[in-house]
């Protein structure tokens, strides 16, 4: 075993160093804080940062705030049995990321198992339903309401729904401007704002929403996850709805990707990439309102 002092360093800063895999490095809670705001460099979102330091704090609570490889791979093996594949996978590459950033390179060497094949739950209109009849008589009735028809006809991820002030809706147009704008703690995957649209159900339970309840933020997150603790249907699943019934009526697969917040790097996607708000509407509205258009 080798003591703090013997441990090896390069350069000045005692954060970096390069280590032996048996080498055990001393990681104090300051150093973690300076990680976290490394990270937030990437302008993360906010609950995405703390969970990042929350896996990262186990991690270096279990190694008693002194890392080694054989700690580590014994933390490694403890939560591979606790945590489903997913969140697995997501739990050894941000502790790899962190011994990077602290120029130890041994977990490289560890071979991450792959995510299982996934196939998604279709989300049907009997799925929305049931959700809906649960909260018929609750004190949060038009929020919920709200909540699950804009999700489900513009495609935003739950986080983005719960950033939403009202000032972020032209009503009459039907358009979510969704922003990445930290400063105002909005912030988005992809780091860049972007418009979506909804249709007339959404329109109709947000402004009953809007007018009953003044409220800064349309949906509190933590609220919201509270509400729906118990329920099958997820607000995340709204998203799916979206993307489901977007493809079941035959729309274009670019300009979804654009709506739901998607990377455009694709080079079939740059023609999309020059579309503005109008034109993304009149796609929108020709393939999410098809049925009132028929009516009409």
């Amino acid at each position: 075993m080798i003591l703090a002092s013997q441990a090896k360093y390069s350069g000045s800063n005692p954060g970096i160093r390069t280590t032996e895999s048996n080498d055990i490095i001393y990681v104090s809670k300051k150093e973690l804080g300076e990680y976290v705001r490394f990270r937030n460099l990437s302008r993360l979102n906010k609950n995405w940062l703390c969970q990042i330091n929350l896996c990262i704090k186990n991690y270096l609570i279990y190694c008693n705030w002194a890392i080694n490889r054989e700690k580590t791979l014994k933390y490694l093996n403890k939560i591979q049995n606790k945590y489903a594949v997913s969140s697995y996978r997501k739990q050894i590459l941000q502790i790899r990321l962190f011994l990077q950033y602290k120029n130890i390179d041994w977990l490289n060497k560890v071979k991450i198992i792959s995510e299982p094949e996934y196939t998604p739950r279709r989300i049907t209109e009997e799925d929305i339903d049931t959700v809906l009849r649960k909260f018929e008589g609750h004190k949060y009735e038009l929020q919920v309401r709200a909540l699950i028809y804009l999700g489900a006809s513009s495609g935003l991820r739950a986080q983005e729904l719960y950033q939403l002030t009202p000032s972020d809706l032209d009503m009459e147009n039907r358009i979510v401007y969704v922003n990445h704008n930290p400063q105002n703690k909005q912030t988005t995957k992809t780091g860049k704002s972007r418009v979506s649209f909804f249709d007339y159900k959404a329109q109709e339970a947000l402004e009953l929403h809007i007018r009953e309840n003044k409220l800064r933020y349309l949906f509190g997150g933590i609220h919201i996850s509270r509400l729906f603790r118990d329920s099958d249907v997820k607000v995340k699943d709204m998203r799916k709805k979206f993307s489901q019934e977007w493809d079941r009526r035959n729309g274009s697969f670019a300009v979804k990707e654009r709506l739901m917040g998607h990377s455009m790097k694709r080079v079939d996607f740059q023609h999309y990439s020059f579309l503005d708000e109008n034109d993304l509407k009149k796609v929108y509205d020709k393939v999410m309102l098809q049925e009132r258009q028929h009516i009409l």
